[in-house]
């Protein structure tokens, strides 16, 4: 296991703590195929989230961000590193235990239309996981569905529909209101806008942030969409080929990222203004295999400002001010 990374830690005792998080998946060459390989998706992940606070998770396509929640979601086991969440020992939880804490740790997935059950209604989907808490029965739990429901901002009515009544924007909306079902306090936003078009991104957008201030509700929002992370998140954790690259405050990663390989995701942020001077940054080529990562920093083969150094030895994650880390040799310089 590689050394512990350094994180920020606020005034408040971090309600999820992740520690030096390793995964890998075993590589197939049919269904029943014996493994003939392994390939690392995460390699030493750390981070806090604090109550009441938001982490984005960013990163292209197969670095490891979806790897990420799901673990801290239950719903992947890690080869390596320790998950507390509410000062238990996440990892450890299991059977009736699991169940009773389920509850407080939530998760809205990418696609509603696939993640919520086109058989049943949304009053059934939303009162199903406060039955198996034990929350409510009878007409209290039809009372805190319809009340759920508003919160989300859906009417009543929406109780009695099937998911294929509803549009996309209306579906997470469901998806936010069983997420809220159980009045967690952690909810996993694994790319809740993905599949959405820009406005309606945008309410719910607004939505989860009034959720956020109303409940006190903490964040991993996992995405692509830097202006939304930007938007939502407090700090920003980048992930490249299943490592942080670089962690700290919205304002400083987005005014003046660090790492070769932020500013290159910054510098595709479609701008609103056409007059507005930009500067893309193109990198050569798609990432490198994370089953085959190369020698030194594994993003040397794309980067612009790579030297010898960066071929041959592998920079860590470390603090260059406070709650600021990043792991370069020459942070900076594609400012």
């Amino acid at each position: 296991m590689s050394a512990a990374l350094p994180r920020e830690r606020g005034p408040a005792e971090p309600l999820l703590s992740v520690d030096e998080l390793e995964k890998r998946f075993s590589i197939r060459r049919g269904l029943f195929a014996r493994p003939h390989g392994y390939l690392p998706a995460l390699r030493g992940v750390s981070f806090d989230v604090a109550p009441g606070e938001t982490l984005g998770l960013v990163g292209e396509s197969g670095s490891g961000k979806t790897t990420v929640g799901r673990i801290v979601a239950r719903l992947e086991t890690p080869e390596a590193g320790r998950v507390r969440f509410d000062g238990e020992d996440w990892l450890a939880l299991s059977g009736a235990a699991l169940r009773r804490r389920r509850g407080a740790l939530q998760v809205v997935f990418q696609d509603p239309q696939t993640s919520l059950n086109p058989r049943l209604s949304v009053g059934d989907q939303i009162a199903e996981p406060m039955r198996i808490q034990k929350r409510a029965r009878g007409a209290a739990l039809r009372e805190n569905v319809s009340r759920t429901l508003a919160e989300v901002g859906l009417s009543p009515e929406t109780a009695s529909r099937f998911p294929a009544e509803l549009s996309g924007g209306q579906r997470q909306r469901v998806a936010i209101a069983r997420a809220l079902a159980t009045r967690p306090k952690f909810i996993v936003c694994d790319e809740p806008l993905s599949a959405l078009d820009v406005s309606v991104a945008a309410q719910i957008v607004n939505l989860l942030l009034d959720l956020r201030e109303r409940e006190n509700l903490s964040y991993l929002f996992i995405s692509h969409d830097l202006p939304a992370v930007s938007r939502i998140a407090d700090r920003i954790a980048v992930l490249y080929l299943g490592r942080i690259v670089e962690q700290g405050r919205v304002a400083e990663i987005v005014g003046e990222p660090l790492h070769p390989y932020t500013a290159a995701l910054l510098s595709a942020t479609p701008e609103p203004d056409p007059d507005a001077p930009r500067r893309r940054i193109l990198l050569e080529g798609d990432p490198p295999s994370a089953a085959e990562p190369p020698s030194g920093c594994p993003f040397h083969p794309r980067c612009p400002i790579a030297r010898s150094r960066c071929r041959e030895e592998r920079p860590r994650l470390e603090a260059v001010d406070a709650g600021r880390f990043v792991a370069c040799f020459y942070p900076g310089e594609m400012r």
